[in-house]
C-alpha cells in the first residue's frame, strides 16, 4: 500500500468512529507541523488562508494546488483540500480539479456550489447536483478511497434559507458525496437540523459559528467533523497587526508575549 493510500484509508476511518474528527486548517508548512505536533489527526487546507498569505482576497487555482502539496509534504497526516468551486462551472471541468488535487497529494477534497459571482452567488440546483455527481465519478476512479466533501454555500453568501440548504445537502448525498458541509451555520439548532436530515457525515466549521459551542455539544447532536476554516489564519494576522500597530506607535510591549525560539523549533519538530 502506498503512503497516500494508507493516509486515505486512515482519513476515511476517522469519519466512521463515534467521536468527531477535529480538522484544523493550516496555510503553510510551519503551521501544518505545529498542528501535527499538537496531536491533530488530519489537516484541511484553507483557500482563504492561502489568499491571506498572498495578500489578496482570493488565491489562484495553482496557488491552492501548490499549497496542498506544501501542506501534504510537511507532515505524515492525511490532507483534504479546499478547492472552492474547483474553478469551473461545467461539471466535467470542475471534476478534473479533484483528480489534480489527488495528484498533489490530497486524500480528500471539497467542491462547493458558490459561483464566484456576487450577482448570482449560488449555482442552480440541478447544475449543483450535476457538479457533485461528476466529482464523485472522478473519485471512484481513483486508486485510493478519496473522501469527497460537498458544500452548500448559501449561508455565507446571503441566502439564509436552511430548508434549501438541507435540500441541497440531501441531493449531494444522493449523488454520492461522502461528507456534507454547510458553512455559516451558527447555532446548535441549525446544526442539529442539518445533521438529522441527512445520512452522511456532516462537517461543521466553527469559524462562523457561536463560539460558545463546545466539541462535546457537537458530538451530542451527531456532528462527525469539525473544522475552523481560515480562523487560525485570521487570528495570526490579528496578532501580527496588533504588534505592528504597537511598533508603529513606538512601543514594543508585544515582545513580552513572544514564544521562545526553541519552543517554536520543538513545535516544528526540528528541535
Amino acid at each position: 500500500m502506498t503512503d497516500q493510500a494508507a493516509k486515505a484509508t486512515r482519513f476515511r476511518a476517522l469519519h466512521e468512529r463515534p467521536e468527531p474528527l477535529l480538522l484544523p486548517n493550516p496555510w503553510d508548512a510551519g503551521t501544518a507541523r505545529v498542528l501535527a505536533g499538537l496531536g491533530f489527526e488530519a489537516l484541511a487546507t484553507t483557500s482563504l488562508g492561502v489568499a491571506n498569505s498572498a495578500g489578496r482576497t482570493r488565491a489562484s487555482r495553482q496557488e491552492i494546488l501548490d499549497n496542498c502539496r506544501v501542506v501534504n509534504d510537511a507532515t505524515t497526516l492525511p490532507v483534504t483540500a479546499d478547492l472552492e468551486n474547483c474553478f469551473a462551472d461545467d461539471p466535467a471541468e470542475a471534476a478534473q480539479m479533484i483528480e489534480v488535487a489527488y495528484e498533489y497529494g490530497a486524500v480528500g477534497a471539497s467542491i462547493e456550489d458558490h459561483t464566484g459571482d456576487h450577482h448570482v452567488p449560488i449555482y442552480d440546483f440541478a447544475l449543483s447536483v450535476d457538479r457533485v455527481r461528476a466529482a464523485v465519478e472522478v473519485t471512484r476512479n481513483l486508486p485510493i478511497p478519496f473522501v469527497l466533501t460537498a458544500r452548500a454555500e448559501n449561508h455565507i453568501h446571503g441566502v439564509d434559507d436552511l430548508d434549501n440548504t438541507i435540500r441541497r445537502l440531501q441531493a449531494y448525498a444522493d449523488a454520492g458525496a461522502d461528507v456534507l458541509y454547510a458553512p455559516g451555520l451558527r447555532t446548535l439548532d441549525e446544526m442539529r437540523a442539518v445533521v438529522s436530515s441527512v445520512s452522511k457525515p456532516v462537517n461543521v466549521v466553527m469559524g462562523f459559528a457561536d463560539p460558545s459551542i463546545t466539541l462535546e455539544q457537537l458530538a451530542e447532536i451527531g456532528v462527525r467533523r469539525v473544522s475552523i476554516g481560515a480562523a487560525l489564519s485570521r487570528l495570526a494576522l490579528k496578532s501580527f497587526m496588533d504588534g505592528a500597530r504597537q511598533m508603529r506607535a513606538g512601543t514594543f510591549g508585544f515582545v513580552a508575549d513572544l514564544p521562545p525560539i526553541p519552543e517554536l523549533h520543538r513545535a516544528f519538530g526540528t528541535a
